[in-house]
Formats: structure tokens, sequence, C-alpha cells
């Protein structure tokens, strides 16, 4: 496919606002109370990978200097039911460079030579506030091949693991920014794996609870995420794969990236 060009992208997004269909008021508080039914079930755990580590750094911007887009990832922590807000609660994230590669580890990179292992970069701790909110400034996150893009989060209370789970990306938006942001381009391979046949995403998350909304700021992209968690849970994590199946080659890469494109061939 042609490397996307702002206006090309542009003009997808805008269609698809423009053939939105109108919502009498009715069946526009019957989505939100959708909207708000989906966020009280419980956010589906999925593997914290082979790159988690605790550098005990309790700080909101994770940046380190590292180039990207910039980021603020809102998460608000809730309990799953009742949909009452969880304060004080630890939240943990972390997620890899502009280039796929991650802080803390050897071992990384297209040929598995660049060793970061005394590095803290994009990793970090927020408690929750009031409301159940933790901010964390960062950039977007890149992608390694294997996997489509996403941040890792795990969520503590009452002094244990209560989720260990990934948040999710718009796709067009993820093509979009690795083909024209210089931070994430030059890869020597093409993106193979993308949201639609991630085995993670299809094994953990089928029905997309923990995809995050994304809006654009002037200076940033904001990503929002809902998580809810059952308190007093021993919170243990997916067993960890490290070596998932080959995911299904993408047939129309256009579709793959656009939700509920049709197209006539």
């Amino acid at each position: 496919m042609p490397k996307s060009t702002r206006r090309s992208f542009l003009t997808i997004a805008s269609a698809s606002a423009l053939f939105k269909p109108r919502q009498s008021r009715a069946a526009s508080d019957e989505h939100a109370a959708a909207n708000l039914e989906d966020a009280c079930i419980l956010t589906p755990q999925s593997e914290d990978g082979p790159f988690y580590l605790d550098p005990k750094l309790v700080r909101p911007d994770l940046t380190e200097g590292k180039p990207g887009v910039p980021l603020s990832l809102r998460l608000r922590v809730i309990e799953a039911g009742p949909c009452t807000a969880l304060s004080n609660a630890r939240v943990d994230i972390w997620h890899c460079d502009a280039r796929g590669v991650y802080s803390a580890f050897p071992g990384q990179g297209e040929r598995h030579n660049i060793d970061m292992t005394s590095k803290t970069f994009l990793r970090g701790t927020q408690m929750t506030n009031g409301a159940g909110w933790a901010e964390f400034a960062t950039i977007y996150p890149g992608w390694y091949p294997g996997r489509a893009t996403h941040i890792h989060f795990k969520v503590f209370a009452d002094d244990k693991t209560v989720l260990t789970g990934q948040t999710y990306f718009p796709d067009a938006l993820n093509e979009f920014i690795y083909g024209n942001v210089g931070e994430y381009t030059g890869r020597p391979r093409q993106r193979a794996t993308l949201n639609v046949n991630d085995y993670v995403v299809r094994k953990s998350d089928p029905s997309r609870l923990a995809f995050c909304a994304v809006k654009e700021q002037r200076d940033r992209y904001v990503a929002s995420l809902t998580i809810a968690v059952a308190r007093g849970s021993n919170g243990a994590a997916a067993k960890t794969d490290f070596h998932p199946p080959p995911a299904e080659p993408i047939r129309d890469r256009l579709t793959a990236l656009v939700p509920g494109l049709k197209r006539t061939q």
C-alpha cells in the first residue's frame, strides 16, 4: 500500500464522521448507558510479557528524553460491578520506545544486539487520585515484530496485584505515525502484526475491552482507559507465551486498519 499522507488519513477520518447516523436523544442516552455498563465489566487479564520490571520510580513523566510523539496516558481504576472509583491504587505502566525497544533488558532490536539493562525510560508508577485517575506523560509507543501497538499496565490494591493488562491503540493512527514521523520511520521491515491478527489480543481481549480512546490535542495525543478490577483478586497475570504462533498474514491492509471498512474488489 502506498505511504499514507496526512491528507488521505484525515479524509478517511472526516468521511467516517460525516456519514455517522444522527442519533436521537434517547438513542444517545442508551449508548452512553451501554458504555458505562461496559466500563464496569472486569478488564481482561493479559500477559505481562518478558519486559516487566519495577524500578521503584513514582513519577508522572516517563520519557527521560526519549524522542517521539507526546502522549498523555490517563487510566481510571474502578471496581467492577458497582463502578466505584478506587483511590490510592498503585498503577505501573511500561512500554517500548519509538524503535520498539524496552528499557532494562538486553538482547533487543532487529538483530537482538541492543542492551538497555541500565536504563529505566518509559517505566513508572502513579497512585490514583480520589476519582480513580492516574496520569502519565510519555511518548506514543512504537512496535516490534510479533505484536500490535500496546502499553502494559499493572494495578495494585490492598498490597496485592489486582490486574495485569495491556491497552491497545487505533491502527489507522498507528500506521500514520509509523509511516510519517521521523523517530518511527526507516524500519527494515513492514509492521506485519496489527490489532486484527495479534495473538495476544485475540486470546485475551477478543471483545476489545482494553482498547483506549485517543483524542488529539494541540501539543499531544491523550489516551484514556477505564480499568475495572475485582478487589481482593489474586491478580495473577496470564501465563506469558514468549513464542506466540506467527500472526496470520494480512490480505487487505486497509480494511485491517480501518474498522468496519467494506471494499469491493
